[in-house]
């Protein structure tokens, strides 16, 4: 929600997002004394708003089994999947200077509305903040960030809904460049084909698509290099849908 003061002219962002209760417990993949690879699931925050109400978070649950533990790198809320996390501050900038160094790669699985063209595709728009729709990002040539992604069609099928409708969806392997904020998400509208069951970029306005329980995007793919032993750390977890 965006709000002017008329007194200054300034703009004020004020947050109303109310984050549901998550009830699914983030599941550990990897440990050891200097990290820990986690399944974050979906409907959780990476780390707690500033509302109370939105207290509940990934940082929340893990701080008190590793008070010194920080976020390296966040998800989305709505999306579920693999993040690192550094138990100590030097592990963390070790960490961060890999992923500013874009020596990281991500992958995701999603399920995009439609039936894409080509099998495979770069997608190149710059990103902006967009205060008078907050939370949303813009595509925008002038104030935006450069953004790179790549797709690749995985499968194209059809889901059959309860009314018979037969909604056409495609799986793509979602591979991010940079590291924008909705970088994926608003990719893929630019493209023509939302990610099913996103709410800020038209996931949810096909005909059928409106119940669909989650956003169907997966983080299925990590790889890093282990500060310490600088052993290759290949994390792969299968998507849920």
């Amino acid at each position: 929600m965006h709000f002017y003061d008329q007194d200054n002219l300034t703009s004020t962002i004020i947050d109303t997002f109310i984050a549901p209760i998550c009830h699914d417990k983030i599941e550990y993949l990897y440990q050891d004394e200097h990290l820990l690879v986690i399944n974050k699931p979906s409907g959780l925050l990476s780390l707690s708003g500033k509302n109370p109400q939105n207290i509940d978070s990934v940082h929340y649950r893990l701080v008190p089994l590793f008070p010194e533990c920080t976020l390296v790198h966040r998800l989305d809320f709505g999306t579920s999947g693999v993040m690192v996390i550094a138990l100590n501050k030097a592990i963390n900038r070790a960490l961060c200077q890999q992923f500013s160094q874009r020596t990281v790669t991500k992958a995701y699985d999603a399920l995009l509305c439609g039936h894409l063209q080509h099998d495979s595709g770069v997608i190149e728009a710059p990103i902006a903040k967009d205060p008078q729709h907050f939370p949303r990002m813009s595509i925008s040539t002038t104030q935006g960030k450069a953004a790179r992604s790549y797709y690749q069609v995985i499968e194209r099928f059809y889901q059959t809904l309860a009314d018979g409708t037969r909604l056409p969806l495609t799986r793509v392997r979602l591979t991010p460049e940079t590291g924008r904020t909705h970088q994926l998400r608003i990719h893929c509208q630019y493209i023509g084909h939302s990610i099913l069951g996103c709410d800020l970029y038209g996931g949810l306005l096909l005909s059928g698509t409106e119940h669909t329980p989650r956003l169907m995007l997966h983080a299925c793919e990590l790889h890093f290099i282990h500060p310490i032993s600088e052993q290759p750390m290949d994390i792969y977890l299968p998507s849920p849908f």
